[in-house]
């Protein structure tokens, strides 16, 4: 079932800036290993024409991941940089503007994926901490009552870490770890990042063409 989209105001429909008839999300990416997943989310998002805007919030300590795991530096096209080409639907937003529309319950949001989301992040978002755009973002999602998606990325768990997954779950997030399926039979690394993703964008209501589904006669990309 489709993400039903949250109402925009008609001068953002009469100015072409926004579609009521396409979903708007925010990807948060924080400092916990795993860029290859918020890529690969990235590109699905790109790609799916039922997606309008994205809002995506990269923390420094993503940054630094990026650079080590992906070999991609620096903030400066950093969109272009892990897509190879530029986007007219993914906006950056800087970590620290507490300002941006995301930060306000009154900007229509229809869902927000904080992929990979670390144990630093998982605790400002569990206690309302709100000391950056991505916890802010996060925390009008819950109290609007919009679907969040905590990719947690950590292993082992302490029991703080415990807690606050089911403080954030009372509250009304979905915590989905960033575990790899191999039912699949998964051919390499993309693979496993992007059957996950596909899960995520299924949970979430944007279920993807050629994702592989238990049962299914078809095999994954047929």
């Amino acid at each position: 079932m489709a993400i039903a989209p949250a109402s925009r105001s008609t001068s953002e429909i009469a100015s072409g800036s926004a579609n009521p008839a396409l979903t708007t999300l925010i990807l948060a990416v924080t400092g916990a290993s795993g860029s290859i997943f918020a890529i690969e989310m990235l590109r699905a998002l790109e790609a799916d024409d039922r997606v309008g805007r994205v809002h995506l919030v990269i923390s420094p300590s993503a940054l630094r991941v990026f650079a080590e795991e992906a070999a991609v530096a620096g903030r400066n096209l950093l969109v272009e940089k892990l897509l190879g080409k530029a986007s007219q639907k993914i906006v950056l937003l800087a970590h620290e503007d507490i300002g941006a529309p995301i930060a306000s319950g009154s900007c229509p949001i229809d869902a927000m994926v904080v992929l990979p989301c670390s144990m630093g992040t998982l605790a400002g978002i569990a206690h309302g901490l709100a000391e950056n755009l991505i916890e802010r973002a996060a925390d009008v999602c819950l109290k609007e009552r919009r679907r969040l998606v905590l990719c947690v990325r950590e292993t082992p768990l302490n029991l703080i870490h415990l807690r606050n997954m089911a403080a954030v779950t009372e509250a009304g997030a979905t915590v989905y770890p960033v575990i790899p399926t191999f039912y699949n039979h998964p051919q390499s690394v993309e693979d496993i990042a992007r059957n996950y993703v596909h899960r995520i964008l299924q949970h979430i209501g944007l279920p993807q063409a050629g994702a592989y589904a238990w049962g299914s006669d078809e095999a994954p990309g047929t």
